[in-house]
């Protein structure tokens, strides 16, 4: 039976009563849950490590660290899906109004993945400047089959728009794992009147262009230098007015990097965009190689 021909005739699932998500998030990969809004405003800026003290004690002092969250942040590696030209990597760098793009994320340690990890499917788009995302929670083994090997998938009637739309995706303009990135995150949760607020710290921002599989002990190289951290501001409607005065009075500057997009470029997949920043290009003589033990946690104080 085809993929397609399983989602018009229903799968065994849709005899019974509704279901959860195959697999149940836990730990800190519960940060993909429902302390997202996928239906948000982002703002990005670069930050040297050097100022991450002073930023993280300034959110501290008036937002709640992750819950979910283990003290000193979480990794999180991604696979993103491409068509052979780039299709989204250009719609990103030639700023059209709607865009989008396929990942396949994990929360942990890649090192532990096996078949049986939970990882998460998701379409990030851009609409206007809304970001919005959408996403389904599968075993690692079998979002593999779905995404590479294009094998039919099990999931619950609600479920199922989705499922469509990237099964169409993937089927209709031949998608492929094109590059992964990878961080260890901190993040902040807004408390009363800010409840709608995220702002998360990713460090040491780093991938590789094969050997997609996330346990693969494929070399990876650091697509950002690691004097650099890439802090996000997230908010449902509006920023609150501290949170922009925090920016000003630490000379954060917005900058519209992708972590994906900086992956193309720093294996060669694509020339290096002029609208980037120049503190973002790695050095020729610098060393790119990333160490063994890129996930340990960062300095909380």
């Amino acid at each position: 039976m085809s993929v397609s021909d399983r989602f018009r005739r229903g799968s065994p699932r849709d005899e019974g009563a509704a279901e959860d998500v195959p697999t149940r998030p836990s730990g800190y990969q519960q940060t993909a849950s429902k302390l997202h809004s996928f239906n948000r405003y982002e703002i990005k800026y670069l930050v040297d490590e050097l100022r991450v003290p002073q930023l993280r004690a300034e959110l501290a002092a008036r937002m709640e660290n992750d819950p979910f969250s283990p003290r000193g942040g979480y990794p999180v590696t991604s696979i993103y899906y491409d068509t052979s030209s780039l299709r989204f990597y250009w719609e990103k760098i030639e700023g059209l109004k709607f865009r989008r793009k396929l990942r396949m994320r994990l929360y942990g340690s890649p090192h532990e993945c096996t078949d049986g990890s939970s990882v998460q499917i998701e379409i990030k788009q851009r609409v206007n400047r809304v970001t919005q995302k959408r996403r389904i929670a599968l075993p690692y083994g079998e979002a593999r089959s779905w995404l590479d090997d294009r094998q039919d998938v099990e999931c619950d009637p609600s479920q199922r728009p989705f499922v469509n739309e990237v099964t169409s995706l993937i089927g209709n303009l031949d998608l492929r794992p094109i590059v992964t990135t990878g961080y260890l995150r901190e993040a902040f949760v807004g408390a009363d009147a800010d409840l709608g607020l995220r702002v998360t710290i990713d460090h040491r921002i780093h991938g590789r262009d094969r050997d997609f599989h996330f346990a693969s002990p494929a070399e990876n190289r650091f697509t950002i230098p690691p004097k650099l951290a890439i802090v996000e501001i997230k908010a449902n409607e509006r920023v609150p007015y501290w949170v922009t005065d925090m920016t000003a009075r630490l000379d954060m500057s917005v900058n519209r990097i992708s972590k994906y997009c900086q992956s193309v470029e720093a294996f060669g997949l694509a020339p290096r965009s002029r609208m980037g920043a120049p503190a973002l290009v790695m050095s020729d003589d610098a060393n790119a190689s990333v160490p063994t033990d890129i996930f340990r946690a960062v300095p909380a104080h």
